[in-house]
This record gives structure tokens, sequence and C-alpha cells, in this order.
């Protein structure tokens, strides 16, 4: 990303994706304070990809975004918060019930780049634990994990052979070769307790 976000940009883009849910469950909103101008903020018009992250009691409730910018930022929020809190087909959508006991998390990505490896032991060496979101792709088959998740899986074998299994590969297909990957980084903003 060109210029990093602040944490005033983040703490609006958080608030943006609860109240997006919230208006989706037909619940009343939190109230909109004034972090909503930060909105308009031409930082926030700029296109990168964007996940929105919802978890429920530490446990993930709904993953969704954009691995590369297709529209601003802002918008990008606003549409995976109702994707993550509706469409994740991993979860049922989000009931009213769920919607304080959910926390947000949005992820800001830099643009993919494809990682160059020779074998198996030349990825992981070259692999940062929990710096890097690594996507992985062989033919039609394909995952991305933020590097958020480097925190449940800080074995860069256990992180790579669960990344194989969500992309419906064997656990082992980054040993083989013949997978493309592409690193990213983050910035992560959470809701504040």
């Amino acid at each position: 990303m060109e210029g990093r976000l602040s944490e005033k940009h983040g703490r609006a883009l958080v608030k943006l994706a609860r109240k997006t849910i919230e208006e989706g469950l037909g619940v009343a909103p939190k109230g909109s304070g004034p972090a909503d101008a930060l909105l308009e903020d031409p930082a926030l018009a700029e296109k990168h990809g964007v996940f929105v992250t919802l978890t429920s009691r530490g446990n993930l409730r709904g993953c969704i975004g954009y691995l590369e910018g297709r529209e601003s930022v802002r918008d990008a929020v606003g549409h995976n918060a109702l994707n993550a809190a509706f469409n994740d087909p991993r979860f049922p959508p989000l009931r009213a019930s769920e919607a304080r006991e959910v926390a947000i998390e949005v992820s800001i990505l830099t643009d993919p780049e494809p990682l160059e490896y020779s074998g198996a032991a030349d990825l992981k060496a070259k692999l940062r634990p929990g710096v890097d979101g690594v996507i992985i792709r062989s033919g039609p088959h394909g995952a991305t994990f933020l590097p958020q998740v480097w925190d449940q899986l800080p074995g860069t074998e256990d992180f790579l052979g669960h990344l194989c299994l969500k992309a419906g590969l064997r656990a082992d297909a980054w040993k083989q070769g013949g997978l493309e990957v592409f690193v990213y980084q983050v910035q992560h903003f959470e809701e504040e307790p």
C-alpha cells in the first residue's frame, strides 16, 4: 500500500462494517459518530484487496474478501462485511441474536506478488510467518490464508498443509512442486473491546 492507513481510518472502517452488518440484520446500528467523516478521506477511495473477518468467542464465524483491488476500500469493506455475515458458505447466515457477540476485523491487503521458489525447502525458507499472507493455486484449485492465520498455525508445514486442504488439494501438495505461490501483507484493524 502506498500510504498506510491511520488507526482512526481503521476504527472508521470497522464501525462501517459493524453498521453495515447490523443494518443487514435489521437491528439498530450502534450509532455513527465523528468517524463517519473519515470515510470520505481520499485514502479510503483507493482500490486494495480487503477482507472482513468475523469471530465469535474466538472461533471463525465468517471471512470473505477480495485479494486485489476491485473497488474502493470503503465500498469493499461494506460489501465484504455483508458477505462475511451472510454468504460465507462454511457457515449459516448470521442471526440478529449473534450480532453483539461477533467481533469484526478488517484487513487491507498489499498487491499479491509471485513468490519464486525451487522446492519445498526453499518455499519454507522464503515464507515469513506472521508477516506474509499466502495464496496458492494449482489448476482450478486455489486458496489463501491471511497473515493472521499464522497465529493458529505457526509451523510452516502445518500452515501450508492446511492451506492446501482449503484449496481442495492433498495436504502435502506443497511438497510436490508445481504450485503457484503469491504473498501479500496486510494492515488489519479490530474492534475495540
